[in-house]
């Protein structure tokens, strides 16, 4: 027996626990995905179970995690918890969590890091802690058991210090997150430990820390991306005495600071770095003329940087930039340039000749127009570029576009796009060896020989073509995408062509002329284009389908008795809100049930119409207009009764006219807070029995006083003293 009570004690606990959870979070109920997030949780619900591989409890008002908490969820591949309070966690909390792969506690109330949460994670590979409030990592590593670790995301704006021994333990990163923003000391060789990281992403803002990090960093990184800092750098080497070759191969800048003076600087700082050959800032600031020190970046030797991208780059007063005279060493054995979004307008015709090594130029969304293209690419500039990207520039003539870019002999590949040229000329002059121009969003009206014959893609996409007649043998790929063009370009003129987009024109049909015997390969077309009928009768049987829901879902809802209503009230609403006293004539309008109608007429209206004085009673039977719309029938008989009086019953409730009259007379009565209704209770009314749409029936039944038809002779009489003190009233 004891055993059996204990069973049932425990399923008996089980299904509670499970009902709670269900109560909590309905999504986790008998799911492998349960998402808790955002619902107000101040703890974590009971009754996980092991079914479950993701739980996620982001955004709400946890504040500890317990020991028990999570004991049953031994399958949890995923665990959300950012974005909580969560203060304490015990430190065995996650000990049944083997199997966990993601953990996210960030944006909580941590104030320290223990190893013990993390002891039995041995599956870990995400994790983290970034946006708490802890200052430090601890004497030693809290991810010494974290074997599997491959992304760590840490700090916060008190994170203070970095100590030896914080990431024993971990020995490859995919990704590292540092916000070190308040970052004040940092002791040499703390990252030191982990042997391979691929991309280090760290806030910064002490120059000096920088530094040191660089030191430790050199063997193990590979991409190193620095946000928020401000040089100066201190002149100190950032190799000193390190063994070669580094690893580190591309240095980003985010929201840096840079002056003339520290950008030479790091400059020559930089090229001691022999592995770096990429180097890219984003979202930076330069203040400064371009003043920089030629003379001792020259001194440092040659630079090893192959490519250099510069992205919304704030120069004030960029106009005064000066041209960077002395550089020209530097920049011989560079590959691929990318300056964009920065307001470049010109580069110097001496500089451009000493990109000798350049394949890739990408100059997009800047201020370069033509005249002063004419000298960016001059005569011996860029002699060997490949790649030309001018795309979003205020370019307006392409003839004199095609001329300055024909200068570039080894050119094959040109986007032009974006700039409003307008007009095409017949001829133009391009690079010899042009193969992929980018014509799109141009707003040119026509296509002419001035395309270049040798292509073998071209882009004229987004412009106004109505038409497609041009000779191309060696075009192999066009797109004609968002035109004007009603009928296919013939095939004949490009036998070559292997791929076609023609999406968002004005095509009715194709011909096998069109094709002239080519076989197609693979057609992307849209469906109207391809099965018009189809897609007609689909919206047809679609619409039709739509009507027959909200017939439906009006029959349900009673729409058609609400419109009703609504008409009726608005008719209602041009009338005054109250006859003159001349036109009332009569003392009650009686709103009742045909089957109530016994009581009534033999009962209720003998009794006041043959009182002294007689009462005048309006009665749908004896007084309404034949042939008048009972609609108006009842609107005028309340506008012209004193009262309105309302035999209630189950019946009633349940009577289509007694719900017109009912409402009428909340239009008119009830909304000028006034007494003009007399409520009748003829039986007891269940509150479920009254239709919903009635609230200011509820609402009167339960706030004003009614009068309940007795079933005592004694009590009869008092009630019928009391009707006739209220409809004198």
């Amino acid at each position: 027996i004891w055993q059996i009570l204990a069973i049932y004690m425990v399923l008996a606990a089980n299904l509670s626990e499970q009902q709670a959870l269900k109560q909590a979070c309905p999504s986790c109920y008998a799911s492998q995905l349960c998402n808790c997030s955002s619902m107000g949780l101040d703890f974590i619900p009971p009754g996980l179970t092991a079914k479950m591989t993701v739980l996620n409890l982001a955004h709400n008002r946890i504040k500890r995690i317990q020991s028990q908490d999570l004991k049953q969820a031994v399958n949890l591949r995923a665990l959300l918890l950012q974005s909580n309070k969560i203060s304490s966690i015990d430190e065995d909390s996650f000990q049944p969590l083997a199997k966990l792969e993601l953990l996210d506690l960030s944006n909580n109330s941590l104030a320290h890091l223990s190893p013990l949460w993390f002891g039995c994670l041995f599956s870990l590979q995400h994790l983290h802690l970034q946006g708490n409030s802890y200052r430090d990592l601890g004497q030693n590593s809290p991810f010494s058991s974290l074997r599997n670790l491959s992304s760590l995301h840490l700090g916060n704006p008190w994170f203070s210090v970095i100590r030896q021994g914080n990431f024993e333990g971990i020995e490859l990163l995919h990704k590292l997150w540092i916000d070190g923003s308040n970052l004040s000391q940092y002791e040499q060789g703390s990252l030191k430990s982990i042997k391979e990281i691929n991309h280090m992403i760290i806030n910064i803002r002490d120059s000096n820390i920088f530094s040191e990090i660089v030191r430790d960093l050199l063997h193990s990184v590979s991409w190193l991306e620095v946000t928020e800092i401000k040089l100066p750098l201190e002149k100190k080497s950032l190799v000193q005495n390190s063994i070669r070759p580094f690893r580190i191969q591309k240095l980003t800048f985010k929201e840096a600071f840079f002056t003339d003076q520290t950008i030479s600087q790091a400059i020559v700082l930089l090229k001691e770095i022999t592995s770096l050959k990429e180097l890219e800032a984003v979202n930076c600031v330069l203040e400064g003329k371009g003043r920089w020190n030629t003379k001792e970046i020259a001194r440092s030797g040659q630079s090893f940087v192959e490519t250099v991208t510069i992205i919304k780059l704030m120069i004030q007063n960029f106009h005064l930039f000066f041209d960077l005279k002395g550089m020209e060493s530097q920049i011989n054995k560079l590959k691929r340039l990318t300056i964009a979004s920065s307001n470049v307008f010109m580069v110097p015709c001496n500089l451009a000749r000493h990109f000798s090594s350049l394949l890739y130029l990408d100059f997009h969304d800047n201020l370069l127009v033509n005249k002063r293209l004419n000298e960016t690419i001059c005569k011996g500039s860029w002699p060997s570029l490949q790649t030309l990207n001018l795309s979003q520039n205020s370019l307006k003539s392409l003839e004199q576009t095609a001329k300055c870019t024909s200068r570039l002999p080894k050119l094959n590949n040109l986007d032009i796009s974006q700039n409003n040229f307008g007009e095409i000329p017949d001829v133009c002059e391009w690079p010899e060896n042009l193969k992929y121009l980018n014509l799109s969003s141009t707003q040119i009206p026509k296509v002419t020989t001035c395309i270049p014959p040798t292509l073998e893609v071209l882009d004229v996409s987004a412009n106004n073509l109505k038409e497609f007649e041009l000779q191309l043998p060696f075009l192999k790929e066009l797109y004609l995408t968002g035109n004007q063009l009603k009928t296919l370009p013939g095939a004949a003129p490009i036998p070559n062509l292997v791929a076609l987009s023609v999406r968002r024109n004005k095509l009715n049909g194709f011909s096998k002329e069109a094709f002239e015997g080519a076989q197609v390969g693979t057609v992307h077309l849209s469906l109207m284009e391809c099965h018009r009928s189809l897609v007609v009768l689909l919206i047809c049987v679609l619409v039709f389908l739509v009507i027959l829901l909200l017939v439906a879902i009006g029959y349900k809802y009673h729409m058609v008795w609400y419109l009703r209503m609504t008409w009726a009230w608005l008719q209602a609403k041009r009338k005054p809100k109250r006859a003159p006293p001349k036109d009332v004539c009569y003392d009650a309008f009686v709103s009742y049930s045909e089957n109530d109608s016994d009581w009534v007429e033999n009962t209720m209206v003998r009794e006041l119409e043959q009182a002294c004085p007689p009462f005048r009673l309006c009665l749908h039977k004896r007084d309404f207009v034949p042939g008048k719309w009972i609609v108006d029938n009842i609107i005028d008989s309340i506008e012209k009764s004193h009262k309105t009086l309302f035999v209630l019953s189950e019946h009633f409730v349940q009577s289509e006219w007694c719900k017109y009259e009912l409402d009428f007379s909340h239009f008119r009565l009830f909304d000028e807070n006034n007494d003009a209704a007399i409520l009748i209770l003829l039986e007891p009314i269940q509150s479920n029995v009254i239709p919903k749409r009635f609230c200011k029936l509820r609402k009167i039944m339960n706030t004003k006083t009614y009068l309940e038809w007795p079933a005592g002779e004694e009590q009869q009489q008092m009630f019928w003293e009391n009707l006739k003190g209220a409809l004198k009233s």
